[in-house]
């Protein structure tokens, strides 16, 4: 395995933080690796299992430390690694750079799972917004190449359907993200695919045809965002392909308000489900890698 340098080290009241640099797979060797930003319990723990964390801002904005508060609560509940990688940026280069990011970062974590204290049977995958549509994105993408295997799923009101078709999506004015802002991030993310039928499901998850063999997935969305309809879709569809789903679908409320009104009962709840989902799929989802 190739060696990675470390290049800062910062102590967080709950958690262990280090910075790694990797190559990235469709990069020269001269140009900027991937940072990925590594979390771990103060205490170190063995046999854990290790979440890939995507972070939001529709695929144009955004870094892996702005999702701290949620990886406390997932050391809290299992004492696991997180591993968030800090991806390219629509702004700066479209898909598939994310998405390519995403599964550099997937491959070093299971081939660094010994020296990291994680089970590589229990890869997990997981954003909130566009970090959710690359966490559904990268579970399809994994399934198709069968390199690496992924035990849970977490896209959390996941960034899916690029060409807003579903009734929630359209003339949605609803706070944080709306119609207008869906549009703007699609036609950055996808740059001159936009707008074409050549879009394919690993930009786009929602255009997938085949749900079957993807991991058990969870997640929860509000009423009157535009991801509604096509989360609830994306949910169904794994369903009724046999994949394991657990949902829910909070009334009234609009993108990311568990982060926006983190202290409103619905905020509360939507946290105490993920933290019951995590335990769950910590205790009955496994997914060996080959050769185990």
């Amino acid at each position: 395995m190739k060696k990675h340098r470390i290049t800062n080290e910062m102590i967080h009241p709950e958690l262990r933080y280090e910075q790694i640099w990797i190559p990235r797979e469709d990069c020269r060797p001269e140009e900027p690796k991937l940072r990925l930003c590594v979390y771990r319990p103060q205490e170190p723990t063995e046999n854990t299992p290790a979440i890939l964390w995507m972070h939001g801002g529709g695929y144009g904005l955004g870094i892996p430390e702005v999702d701290e508060g949620a990886f406390r609560e997932f050391v809290r509940e299992i004492g696991c690694v997180i591993v968030a990688p800090d991806y390219r940026l629509s702004l700066e280069k479209p898909y598939p750079a994310a998405l390519k990011d995403c599964y550099s970062t997937l491959l070093w974590l299971r081939d660094s799972a010994p020296s990291l204290g994680v089970r590589s049977d229990q890869l997990v995958v997981g954003g909130y917004s566009a970090g959710g549509g690359l966490a559904a994105a990268l579970a399809i993408y994994a399934r198709d190449t069968g390199e690496v295997s992924i035990a849970f799923q977490m896209p959390i009101y996941p960034m899916l359907e690029d060409r807003m078709i579903t009734d929630s999506s359209r003339e949605n004015d609803a706070p944080v993200w709306n119609t207008r802002s869906n549009e703007t991030g699609w036609r950055l993310y996808l740059g001159s695919l936009y707008g074409t039928n050549e879009v394919p499901a690993y930009a786009a998850p929602a255009r997938l045809n085949d749900f079957r063999g993807l991991p058990p997935a969870f997640t929860f969305v509000g009423s009157i965002e535009p991801f509604l309809d096509e989360t609830v879709e994306f949910m169904e569809r794994l369903k009724d392909a046999g994949v394991p789903v657990n949902y829910k679908v909070f009334d009234g409320c609009f993108h990311a308000f568990d982060i926006v009104a983190k202290k409103s009962a619905p905020a509360i709840e939507a946290k105490k489900r993920m933290a019951e989902q995590i335990r769950y799929a910590a205790e009955h989802y496994f997914a060996g890698q080959g050769g185990e």
